[in-house]
């Protein structure tokens, strides 16, 4: 069973289990073989994670942490930077050639935790994700209410967009839809600011 660890070497070590898991993948993932490629003991990871499950759990939360600490840092980060200019920010960062990677492991891992075989362990970190957007709605004057709704629409569609373009390669047809998603995104919220102003 883990026990309580220092919370920067615990991020270090989720850091190199991401870059790890980039790659090579899921598909013959093991506690043994990645503690002798990461330099460390068996021990040394179960000391931080109670199972694979656990592990693969962390690390998505990790990678979201990394998405978050960008968004955190584009200018007009906290509210006046438009949500449509986010969503087109959002789109060409995942699909740079540096982060491309980062987005297939992402989805690979999102796709054992549909099929059940991560025993739920994402399901926080999902409910997570629409509280994190829907705070950026909300920052920009919608309703709690509308902006959990306009959260769930977006990642959804956003996550079906990449996955889309994963599966296809097709990056111009994609990337046209994300655009118009990012318009939706500028609509929903202008949309609340003319409810307010014709209050």
């Amino acid at each position: 069973m883990p026990r309580t660890a220092d919370p920067a070497r615990k991020t270090a070590l989720l850091d190199s289990v991401v870059d790890y898991l980039v790659d090579h993948g899921l598909a013959t993932l093991s506690m043994r073989p990645l503690a002798k490629e990461l330099g460390q003991s068996t021990r040394v990871l179960t000391h931080h994670f109670a199972d694979k499950a656990d592990l693969l759990a962390a690390t998505l939360t990790r990678l979201d942490e990394r998405q978050r600490e960008w968004l955190a840092r584009l200018p007009g980060a906290d509210g006046e930077m438009g949500m449509g200019e986010v969503v087109r920010a959002t789109w060409e960062y995942h699909l740079t050639p540096e982060h491309l990677p980062l987005t297939r492991l992402v989805h690979e891992i999102e796709g054992l935790a549909a099929g059940d075989r991560l025993g739920g362990a994402t399901s926080r970190l999902l409910a997570d994700r629409v509280e994190f957007v829907a705070g950026w709605f909300r920052d920009r004057g919608v309703p709690a209410g509308a902006a959990t709704d306009y959260a769930t629409l977006l990642n959804a569609a956003f996550a079906g967009l990449q996955i889309d373009m994963l599966n296809t390669g097709d990056r111009e047809r994609t990337t046209a839809a994300a655009h118009r998603l990012a318009d939706l995104a500028d609509g929903w919220v202008a949309a609340h600011a003319g409810a307010r102003e014709g209050a």
